[in-house]
């Protein structure tokens, strides 16, 4: 099932069909950095409201006031809702930067070296507590074969075992 919700996303995202709200995580494990390396795609529109009832300021990704101020803005909002664990220890995230793609923004993170994945716990919650119906699809990469997990509302985080 998740593989096929994936599939639906994907397209509705190609589509810019935007009456759900989606986002898409591929994450994928680099076995020579020993590196999570993440690619998350969210419709900057929606993250343009979370940042601004985080920040209590106007946000436009388009025509930023201040583009360094709204690339904090982006790094907080990313790094305090996404979380990982492999083999369940605690991995720190860093935040690289984005790119706008028509209706949605692609941003890129990096974990610190990690071990092989053999678990791993994902907490992704982008937009949920702005969007009800947000639903955050996750695919983490070990070798060429995904793990899926979809994270909602009343439950923010995925469990991958491999």
């Amino acid at each position: 099932m998740p593989v096929f919700s994936s599939i639906l996303t994907l397209l509705l995202l190609i589509l810019n069909i935007h009456p759900f709200y989606i986002s898409l995580t591929d994450m994928v494990y680099n076995n020579e950095s020993k590196r999570v390396e993440i690619a998350q795609k969210v419709f900057w529109d929606d993250l343009e409201v979370a940042l601004s009832k985080t920040n209590d300021i106007a946000v436009d990704f388009l025509r930023p006031d201040d583009k360094e101020q709204l690339d904090r803005m982006i790094k907080d909002y990313l790094l305090q809702h996404n979380k990982l664990e492999i083999n369940g220890k605690a991995i720190a995230l860093n935040y690289l930067g984005y790119e706008i793609e028509e209706d949605a923004a692609w941003f890129y993170m990096e974990s610190e070296v990690a071990p092989l994945p053999k678990t791993a716990k994902i907490t992704n919650e982008i937009l949920i507590a702005d969007f009800p119906t947000q639903q955050n699809i996750v695919n983490f990469y070990v070798g060429k074969s995904p793990k899926s997990a979809i994270t909602q509302k009343g439950k923010p985080i995925g469990q991958l075992v491999w």
